[in-house]
């Protein structure tokens, strides 16, 4: 028996693993900023390096993303160190080339710590695979994805999604358009 690191009670590690890995958590990934290096489990290495080998060592440079996708490579090593700087919640969606070629979806999930100062120290989190989500597979409990009822409630969710995927570096005219087609469609829905 270990101490789970989550909450604190005693959890047979083996057993949590074996629950991760059910709810489709494909790997986990541990970033010391300090030493400038990162250590996945075997799930986490072979999918972000190709290499399964490579769990639990530690990992420097290109080598530790060389799965990702080629057009997602750039964005993806700006997008952490960011969120290393700022601390706190790491979020990433992005593609990843599997050993036959295939491309798979993650998601990355995971917190950033600062020390006293503001500089990052350590980052962790896990990777899910939601190849199937994206791809129209199964979700949650559904066969299909929820379909909206009302047309305008459908437009509002792809104009939340848009306005997310613009993100806040989109030109100031683009996000002025985006609020203003939310502020709109909630005005919409509001007087049905």
């Amino acid at each position: 028996m270990r101490v789970n690191a989550i909450d604190g009670f005693h959890e047979d590690v083996e057993h949590l693993r074996a629950s991760l890995d059910a709810s489709s958590v494909v790997g986990t990934w541990d970033w010391d900023h300090v030493r400038g290096v990162v250590v996945y489990d075997a799930g986490a290495a072979r999918l972000l390096t190709g290499d399964s080998d490579l769990a639990d060592c530690e990992i420097s440079g290109a080598i530790a993303a060389a799965a990702v996708h080629p057009l997602d490579q750039e964005w993806l090593a700006d997008h952490m160190k960011r969120a290393a700087k700022a601390g706190g919640l790491v979020l990433a969606e992005y593609r990843v080339l599997a050993e036959n070629g295939s491309v798979r979806w993650l998601l990355n999930r995971g917190r950033s710590h600062l020390d006293p100062v503001g500089r990052p120290i350590r980052s962790r989190g896990i990777l899910i695979d939601i190849t199937e989500m994206r791809d129209g597979g199964e979700r949650y409990v559904l066969n299909k994805a929820p379909v909206a009822r009302e047309p305008l409630i459908h437009a509002a969710d792809l104009a939340i999604s848009l306005k997310h995927a613009l993100g806040d570096d989109a030109p100031s005219e683009v996000l002025l358009a985006a609020n203003l087609l939310l502020f709109s469609l909630g005005r919409a829905i509001g007087r049905l």
